[in-house]
């Protein structure tokens, strides 16, 4: 005989009961990481506990232990606030973005850091760089990659000079949307936007808006901004943006690509130790003769490190003087890793490696 259906008061219950469990337990996890904390000595920051390598191995046994109902991006979401939490008692971590308020790199900050962590709104990619250079921020994230727009060319020009360190990397998913005073597309006559956000979504913009002015600026946000000025102006953003600045949704999920997705990097000052599951970037200098670029990639294959990108940039040193940027999986400290960099030396002119840091969780 089946058991009889619980009434609802009975479920209500059951979960109040859970839910003071939960509380007990965060608590209690709260109160081991005070301990991490007296551990490792008193006068630290939250940088000295951070430890990337540690939350990805973490995040990962969530996932693995994960069997439903809520989906892996979910629980991961859910335990990464908590230790954003945890880690934040004290000292939260101050993370560095390109701002205003409500762009998606801000977006980014709360996907890999949680909500405990200080956002600090920032008016360019460069100035990221230069406050966490200067220590004014403990991280900072920058966009570097677009699914459809391809790579963000003035954040790697930056690792040209900068003496950063990639620590971590995070995929998110891009939904453009158009926000504006007006509630219809009607009378509509300027569109800001990123110029990549503009460029995800100029076939939908062509064919609802054809005779729109199209006005790249810095950031979304900022032409958010611009629009809650203009009765006849809109802007492409997120739909956080629309409710910070209060305008309405005129369209969603506007974008060309229905997989439209742009991948950011974590920048520190330190290398961490391996994860388990990495990824390297290295930026490679070559003298311009015939075979250079095979010579410094053979080693690779020889060694069995998989490459997953390569992009060229102009080195900065000199007429058509090339540097390629390029991700291989594993982690810096691997054998074969290092057997590759041995065989590289004597072709590069420079081998700099940028940065080895866990792979994105969902």
């Amino acid at each position: 005989m089946n058991d009889p259906k619980p009434s609802l008061g009975q479920v209500r219950e059951r979960i109040d009961s859970i839910d003071r469990q939960i509380q007990e337990l965060i608590s209690e996890r709260a109160n081991w990481a005070r301990e991490v904390a007296r551990v490792k000595g008193e006068g630290l920051s939250a940088i000295d506990y951070y430890r990337p390598e540690r939350e990805a191995h973490v995040l990962r046994m969530v996932v693995d232990r994960n069997h439903g109902p809520l989906s892996d991006a979910e629980m991961v979401r859910l335990f990464r606030e908590i230790m954003s939490s945890c880690l934040a008692q004290e000292d939260p971590l101050k993370v560095g973005y390109l701002g205003p308020e409500g762009t998606f790199s801000e977006q980014a900050v709360r996907k890999h850091f949680g909500h405990a962590a200080y956002g600090l709104p920032l008016g360019s990619i460069e100035e990221v760089f230069q406050e966490v250079a200067a220590g004014h921020a403990d991280f900072g994230i920058v966009p570097v990659e677009n699914s459809g727009q391809g790579m963000i060319q003035v954040t790697l020009d930056m690792f040209l000079t900068s003496e950063a360190r990639i620590c971590g990397e995070v995929e998110l998913r891009v939904h453009q949307c158009l926000l504006s005073q007006r509630e219809s597309l009607a009378g509509i006559r300027r569109v800001y936007g990123h110029a990549q956000s503009l460029q995800q979504c100029k076939t939908w913009l062509r064919v609802n808006l054809p005779d729109a002015e199209c006005i790249a600026v810095h950031s979304n946000a900022e032409g958010a901004r611009l629009a809650r000025h203009a009765d006849d102006a809109a802007a492409i953003a997120g739909e956080t943006a629309g409710k910070i600045y209060g305008l309405k949704m005129v369209a969603g999920a506007i974008e060309d690509r229905a997989d439209n997705t742009t991948r950011f990097l974590v920048i520190g000052r330190s290398l961490f130790p391996a994860s388990g599951n990495d990824r390297t970037s290295l930026l490679i200098t070559v003298n311009d003769k015939p075979g250079a670029l095979y010579d410094v990639l053979s080693p690779f294959a020889k060694h069995g490190v998989s490459m997953n990108r390569i992009e060229s940039r102009p080195a900065h040193t000199g007429k058509w003087q090339y540097a390629f940027f390029i991700d291989v999986s594993g982690h810096i400290d691997d054998a074969s890793l290092q057997d590759a960099l041995k065989d590289m030396g004597p072709v590069a002119t420079q081998v700099r490696v940028l940065g080895s840091y866990p792979v994105a969780l969902p």
